[in-house]
């Protein structure tokens, strides 16, 4: 068994180095690419090409010749269809490297205590929208830029604050209708247009609003809370799952989840790789 490895005695440490530094790229590489798509709808999309992937070879083995030209036949059509079907998350993939965000990082600096100041003070605005059953749609950028999003509202560049989104989701007034994107510790702009979800799951109950909060975050990493101008039930949308009836203490749990918990075992997620591998 160890004789299959004799070559590794005639190589330089250099040329060792070089080996284990290209295995720990790839590695590291096919982490994240997991990270990407867990959670999402490309997961199960993944299983159906690793069974396409397995009956290729099993025909080629068994010598099923009608199989093996059928499957090998259609590799192209495959190929074209996967970029056609994991359209989101190679853009999502595609942003990060982009950004620089593909190893880490994150786009608004913002300091565990600025992010927890930032949460109590949504916490506490969501809870008078929610009384006064102002109908809001509210975005929390993470580390995938939504700048795109941005360019459709009025840039506001403002502090987020209680008395101002009180004024932004006022029923009547111009920006009621549509969405605020928060960025850092500041709202970016309002009035923002998102794309909805095409979901064929989705209760036939839920508006315009929680279309829109799942649609964004099926191709972002960004949080939205959703308040329904009906009843003022209080949503969550995060990574293309809806969590409704929320109250102050569950509101509270989730966005630290997904803003701080989230955050910090990002930045440390490459450690915890060779931890886990030691």
């Amino acid at each position: 068994m160890f004789s299959q490895f004799n070559f590794l005695i005639y190589l330089t440490p250099w040329e060792i180095f070089l080996i284990v530094l290209d295995i720990a790229v790839v590695s590291f590489v096919i982490y994240k690419v997991m990270m990407l798509i867990k959670g999402t709808r490309a997961v199960q999309l993944v299983k159906g090409l690793f069974v396409l992937i397995i009956a290729f070879f099993v025909s080629d083995l068994l010598q099923l010749t009608t199989l093996s030209w059928f499957l090998s036949h259609i590799q192209v059509v495959i190929l074209v269809g996967l970029v056609v079907v994991f359209q989101p998350e190679l853009r999502r993939a595609l942003e990060q490297l982009g950004r620089g965000k593909f190893f880490g990082g994150s786009t608004t600096y913002l300091s565990a205590e600025d992010r927890s100041k930032l949460i109590n003070e949504l916490v506490r605005s969501v809870q008078a929208l929610s009384k006064n059953n102002y109908g809001a749609l509210i975005v929390i950028e993470n580390e995938i830029g939504l700048s795109d999003f941005v360019e459709t509202g009025v840039k506001v560049d403002s502090v987020v604050s209680l008395e101002l989104l009180l004024n932004i989701f006022a029923p009547n007034t111009p920006l009621h209708d549509g969405a605020i994107i928060v960025r850092g510790d500041r709202i970016a702009a309002a009035g923002c247009f998102l794309p909805l979800t095409d979901s064929p799951y989705l209760s036939k109950q839920l508006g315009t609003r929680h279309r829109a909060a799942l649609g964004v975050t099926e191709t972002s990493d960004c949080v939205v809370i959703v308040i329904s101008e009906e009843t003022g039930t209080i949503s969550v949308a995060y990574d293309g799952e809806l969590t409704r009836y929320l109250d102050e203490k569950n509101l509270k749990e989730m966005l630290e989840e997904a803003l701080l918990t989230k955050q910090q075992n990002n930045n440390t997620s490459i450690f915890n790789i060779f931890r886990r591998s030691s």
